[in-house]
């Protein structure tokens, strides 16, 4: 992997202080020593599979997905030691490759097994999980070994269980043996009733004036003097037996501790493997968990070309954690060089964000190419080959260097190590001299870096450099933002335009004497007032604009707003339709029922003359065609908007019925007498003693009418007066057929058919236009109903043309 010059950028860039943050996220270690060397590279691939372990460790963790790295220790020095032919390890190091390696089993499980939850399949976390061994025999060797206090368990071998049992037994024996001395001696001549140990002998604290009244040997004298621990005589073999079992005990584990070492030296290479990857793992989790508390994105590598540069919304990191702390919040900017726009000139006020705009770009950059997700809303950036930056004061007493001439030699470093595929930041450039060299000087250095054909940002007060950001292809002007109201900075960032300084605004506001103002300005040259001039108006105009912007959005958002309630409402209305054709469905279902029914009736008072078979078969076959016609009928007429407001288009409903009809029910089969009508779709009926309420779409068929209705001709005659109809018994047609008319001629047609018919004394007359999609018919019915010979339009039964036809009965 190849780094990235940065020179002495990570300092001011403040690279290291980043390392710091991301620190705080490791807790073993190995994690704590993988980003202490964290580094940029300029490795394009080893980059993108830096971004995407991140972002798979993040979609781990959005799923719940946790790792426990802490108590990973540094293990090196230990594996090299095991290779080391007669070393032993101690129990710490052991214990610590043990816990390691235990890890590194557990990850593997992980890596082979991860959550079905996940968004996307790993693919660089198992690639680089399959280095990881099967360690399961090497860690049932060194199962149930250690205490949880870190000492050989005594499991760890029947040997060392057996002598430990020996010591024990001893220890009782000589306690028991010392404790019947005591209690056999005078009193007054011990110091305390108890046995102690010194040197690994049992002894008892004797009184030093009683020491000759106590044989044995003396093994020390307590810091006061007044006691001397005495080993009897009579418990110096029991004493021997111990140091004997003891130093069997300590020749036992040092037995098991080199088979141990031996054991581990001989997976060293595989342990140090899993270490590495452990530790790149650690590295792994603290960049997830920093991208994720600061709302981090992972970086696309530009293959344009030439290679662009875009930061949407970027935010320095450091910068925002000091702003949390304080419950601030961060202004973010947005920045984009492409195509040939290659450099970018900053120009504002001090303290509006130009250093700030500067060390962010750079700061990302070094993350995106350590493989660090950035906190931006997008970022795409190439893969610089350097970062190279002069930001802040560099004047050096010690080098006998001012800030000019130490920028200066900065700068010519830069100048002469940049390249088309180097990122160069520089601030203030320009300054610390005589104000009209210095922007000589900067303009000249800005042109140079502009034909390397190097991005660079650059930040500075000359207006020269703004002239120069305005009239030069592939340099782009923009500006920090200033209230001049509040005399404070917003730190936004505005691409396209230059910024004004405007000290004398600000002094002026801050109160400064207005004769010291007006001097100063008449000391501005003609150019400098025009542009200082200009720049105020463009600023006025853009804050304009920007206000402007900001009420198209929020219209925008209104009809959004509304937009989305059209959507809801069509929404219901579609709703509304569904359930009406679920209605109507039902209604037909219902008929069908009630045919059925009576077919079947029917068959069965047929079966005694042997029709049984032939009669259903045909009535079943009948009745089927007749549903599906209707079934069909209904959809369409539906779905097309054709039946809405006619009262004909479900002919399966009986359209006109009266108070004293007497009908046929479709739910019950009988026949009923109507009694009342409650509204239009609603009646109440008699059925012998039985009232029930029905609605009109159970009505079969009305038997026979309560009362009867009078034509104008016949009631006429009926109060004696003389009335003749022409033609009436001329033989005129009862039908007409108008199927594949267009509306206007099938209107005409059928109204001069009406006419003739009326004349004609007709009664009733048949119009057969076809059931098609109803438009036909719509049209006809509405024009029947208008039709002044009319007296009412109705459709006929199915077996009489259904929805076909319409059947029109005369005011004769």
């Amino acid at each position: 992997m190849s780094e990235l010059l940065i020179h002495n950028s990570e300092q001011a860039l403040e690279f290291d202080a980043l390392r710091e943050v991301l620190l705080r996220y490791a807790s073993s270690q190995l994690g704590q020593a993988k980003i202490a060397v964290l580094a940029p590279s300029t490795d394009a691939n080893w980059i993108a599979a830096q971004q995407e372990l991140t972002a798979e460790i993040r979609e781990f963790r959005r799923v719940g997905g946790r790792f426990d790295f802490s108590g990973l220790t540094e293990i090196r020095k230990a594996l090299e030691k095991s290779g080391i032919s007669g070393a032993i390890l101690e129990i710490a190091e052991i214990r610590d490759v043990v816990t390691l390696v235990d890890r590194a089993a557990e990850w593997r499980e992980i890596a082979l097994h991860p959550p079905a939850n996940m968004k996307s399949a790993w693919q660089q976390v198992s690639a680089l999980s399959a280095s990881l061994p099967e360690f399961t025999d090497f860690l049932r060797a060194f199962r149930n070994k250690f205490t949880p206090d870190g000492m050989l368990d005594d499991r760890a071998s029947p040997e060392l269980a057996g002598i430990r049992h020996e010591i024990e037994k001893q220890r009782r024996a000589i306690q028991e043996s010392l404790r019947g001395y005591l209690r056999r001696l005078a009193e007054g001549a011990v110091q305390d009733e108890l046995v102690t140990i010194r040197g690994e002998r049992f002894v008892i604290p004797v009184k030093i004036e009683q020491k000759r009244r106590v044989p044995g040997v003396v093994h020390g004298v307590s810091s006061s003097g007044q006691t001397v621990f005495v080993e009897p005589l009579e418990t110096i073999e029991q004493n021997n037996d111990l140091v004997r079992l003891l130093d069997e005990e300590q020749a036992e584990i040092h037995r098991i501790l080199l088979g141990m070492t031996c054991r581990i030296g001989e997976q060293a290479d595989a342990i140090l493997g899993a270490a590495d990857v452990l530790a790149e793992l650690e590295l792994q989790f603290a960049k997830a968990r920093f991208a994720e508390e600061y709302n981090c994105v992972a970086v696309e590598l530009s293959e344009e070309t030439p290679a662009r540069m875009i930061l949407h919304k970027a935010r320095h990191p450091l910068l925002e954690h000091n702003l949390k702390l304080k419950g601030a919040v961060v202004v973010p900017v947005s920045i984009e060089l492409e195509g040939s726009r290659r450099q970018l000139v900053i120009t504002g006020p001090n303290t509006g964000g130009k250093t700030v705009t500067l060390k962010t770009i750079g700061l990302l950059a070094l993350m995106a190419q350590s493989g660090i997700p950035v906190p931006a809303g997008r970022a795409e950036l190439p893969v610089f080959d350097s970062v190279l930056a002069d930001i802040g004061d560099y004047q050096s007493i010690a080098q006998n260097l001012s800030t000019f001439s130490a920028h200066v030699t900065n700068i010519d470093f830069i100048s002469r190590t940049a390249t088309p595929q180097s990122l160069v930041l520089l601030d203030e450039l320009g300054s610390a001299t005589d104000p009209e060299e210095g922007a000589a000087l900067a303009v000249a250095i800005a042109a140079h870096f502009a034909r390397i054909g190097c991005m660079a940002v650059i930040s500075t007060h000359h207006t020269s450099l703004k002239v120069y950001g305005a009239n030069t292809p592939g340099v782009m002007n923009a500006s920090v933002g200033f209230d001049e109201t509040t005399l404070q900075p917003t730190y936004e960032l505005k691409m396209g335009v230059p910024g004004a300084s405007a000290g004398i605004n600000i002094a002026q506001r801050l109160g400064l004497n207005h004769a010291v103002i007006e001097a100063a300005r008449a000391r501005l040259g003609t150019q400098a007032r025009d542009v200082a001039e200009f720049l105020d108006r463009l600023h006025a105009e853009l804050r304009a604009a920007e206000g402007e912007r900001l009420r198209l959005k929020s219209r925008e958002q209104e009809l959004e707003h509304e937009r989305a309630q059209l959507a809801a409402e069509g929404k219901r209305e579609q709703q509304t339709k569904v359930r009406e054709l679920e209605k109507k469905l039902e209604t037909v279902l219902r008929d069908f029922e009630y045919h059925a029914r009576e077919a079947v009736n029917a068959i069965q008072e047929r079966a005694a003359a042997q029709k049984l078979s032939k009669d259903a078969e045909r009535r079943i076959a009948k009745l089927r065609r007749e549903f599906r016609e209707q079934f069909d009928s209904t959809v369409v007429a539906h779905a097309s908007g054709a039946d809405q407001g006619d009262p004909n288009a479900q002919p399966q409903v009986i359209k006109y019925v009266s108070e004293g009809d007497t009908v046929k029910l479709k739910s019950t089969g009988r026949s009923a007498r109507i009694s009342r009508k409650i509204d239009d779709d609603h009646f109440e009926v008699e059925m012998g003693a039985l009232k029930m309420k029905i609605v009109r779409g159970d009505i079969a068929e009305v038997l026979a009418g309560g009362r009867t209705a009078e034509t104008p001709v016949k009631a006429a005659r009926a109060r004696g007066i003389s009335v003749t109809v022409a033609n009436e018994n001329e033989n005129a047609p009862s039908e007409i057929n108008v199927i594949g008319y267009n509306v206007d001629d099938a209107t005409r047609e059928v109204q001069k058919f009406v006419d003739r018919a009326f004349l004609a004394g007709l009664p009733r007359v048949r119009v057969v236009h076809g059931s098609g999609m109803g438009i036909l018919r719509k049209a006809l019915r509405q024009a029947l109903k208008e039709h002044p010979h009319v007296e009412s339009v109705a459709e006929p039964p199915q077996n009489e043309g259904g929805g076909g036809a319409t059947v029109v009965e005369l005011r004769v």
